[in-house]
């Protein structure tokens, strides 16, 4: 479930209602560069390609476009300084990484644009790209982004200063929107809500909180605690007037200690396809998936949300 920030341009609502009032975003990155055979398993996990392989990166932001997406996340999820540090790579080094993670999507997204606009029976539109902020837990690698346990010494301001570097060198990118990620708490989204306050962030973002019931986020508080915290910032509209997006998981879980995915036994790719309708209809602007989805279920997507556009 997530909210979005307040923007200046109506870069993200001119999308949203060019899509027909519900826009696509991609799916899994991860999931996909493992099925071109990239070796993931890796504190880093997915950027671990920014050093190893990043045309493959490029590659699979194209697969999305083409699949439908109308917004492309970077690999930057999990993507931090002190990651790049731990691999023995520089500070300049590691930010040089994260500002290449926005440049391939960019990239990818400017290419496959200028040939999609040549064609007259084209079907596409101009795709934005959201440059992902990962939660601290997901820097982790223990799987606290799915449990909102951070433990008695992570405060407010040690999140902030985890946060605050990357945020600024993404920024700094060239990126279309901002996309705080798998947030599990409420303390780490009061740090992101401040951080684009203190920064000055002039371009849109949508802060995303993981959900087991719907209802509370991992860390056990309700969703409405955690959206008071975002709504009493200027930079965020009445909740009313925000867009709802929904991109979860394909149904299985994770399992932190063995590091492996369990498989799902209520939700399956082919339901994806019936549920973006009814997400739609329920308010939801902007749909996608994330873990262990791919290029097939985003084209699901794409497919019944335009065909519910065309018939009304």
């Amino acid at each position: 479930m997530c909210n979005v920030k307040s923007e200046k341009k109506p870069l993200l609502q001119d999308l949203i209602e060019s899509a027909g009032g519900c826009a696509v975003t991609d799916g899994g990155f991860a999931t996909q560069l493992e099925k071109h055979g990239a070796f993931i398993n890796d504190p880093l996990w997915s950027a671990i390609c920014l050093i190893k392989n990043p045309l493959l990166i490029k590659q699979v932001h194209l697969e999305y476009l083409e699949a439908g997406a109308d917004i492309l996340v970077t690999s930057s999820y999990q993507a931090t300084l002190p990651g790049f540090l731990s691999k023995g790579l520089s500070i300049e080094e590691g930010e040089l990484l994260l500002e290449r993670s926005v440049k391939l999507a960019v990239e990818a997204r400017d290419s496959f644009w200028n040939l999609a606009k040549t064609n007259p029976g084209n079907k596409y539109r101009r795709a934005l790209v959201a440059a992902s902020i990962g939660s601290y837990g997901a820097y982790l690698a223990d799987g606290s982004e799915y449990s909102g346990c951070y433990g008695p010494d992570v405060n407010l301001e040690k999140l902030k200063d985890f946060h605050r570097r990357r945020l600024q060198i993404l920024v700094e990118a060239g990126p279309d929107l901002l996309a705080f990620e798998t947030i599990p708490n409420k303390l780490e989204a009061q740090a992101c809500v401040e951080l684009l306050d203190e920064e000055s962030v002039q371009i849109p973002s949508w802060i995303c909180f993981t959900s087991v019931d719907g209802e509370n986020a991992p860390s056990g508080e309700s969703f409405k605690d955690c959206l008071e915290v975002i709504n009493k910032s200027n930079k965020v509209d009445a909740l009313t007037k925000k867009a709802i997006i929904v991109y979860p998981n394909s149904g299985e879980v994770w399992d932190g200690r063995a590091k492996k995915w369990l498989p799902s036994n209520c939700f399956h790719d082919e339901d994806f396809g019936l549920n973006a309708t009814r997400w739609r209809d329920l308010g939801a602007k902007i749909i996608g998936g994330c873990c262990r989805t791919t290029p097939s279920t985003i084209q699901l997507i794409s497919n019944a949300l335009r065909e519910k556009s065309c018939a009304n």
